[in-house]
């Protein structure tokens, strides 16, 4: 956050939350398995990009879109629905591709009346 003004190509003023997932992470899911996190902002190019600062491009897929209300620290009952309830009853697998959430205009970090939107990839059985 503190360089986020160096960009100077954003798009908007979203602020994304990326998980990139090995593949086979999900599948003997262990909560103290490492994997990479981003804090990510949407630009029209990579032309600017500032010296310590990497680029990631998303692959186009299909996305299941979940609305988390309230704290940040309530996440993990969102993500729970959404493994443990929602995806095995769905005609949907995960699919290989990053995890994001965005934080929007309605984002307020641990604030209970916060919202962002997280987005699953997910692929038909």
């Amino acid at each position: 956050m503190p360089s986020r003004r160096e960009i100077k190509n954003n798009i908007g003023s979203d602020l994304y939350s990326v998980e990139v997932y090995e593949p086979l992470y999900f599948k003997n899911f262990n909560p103290e398995k490492e994997f990479d996190k981003w804090a990510v902002v949407e630009v029209t190019d990579f032309e600017t990009v500032p010296e310590d600062m990497e680029t990631l491009i998303s692959p186009r897929g299909l996305y299941a879109v979940f609305l988390h209300k309230g704290a940040a620290s309530k996440g993990p009952e969102t993500y729970q629905y959404i493994f443990g309830t929602w995806l095995p009853a769905s005609d949907f697998l995960l699919d290989n591709r990053p995890h994001f959430a965005v934080m929007g205009e309605k984002y307020k970090n641990d604030d209970p009346d916060s919202e962002e939107e997280v987005w699953i990839p997910v692929k038909k059985h």
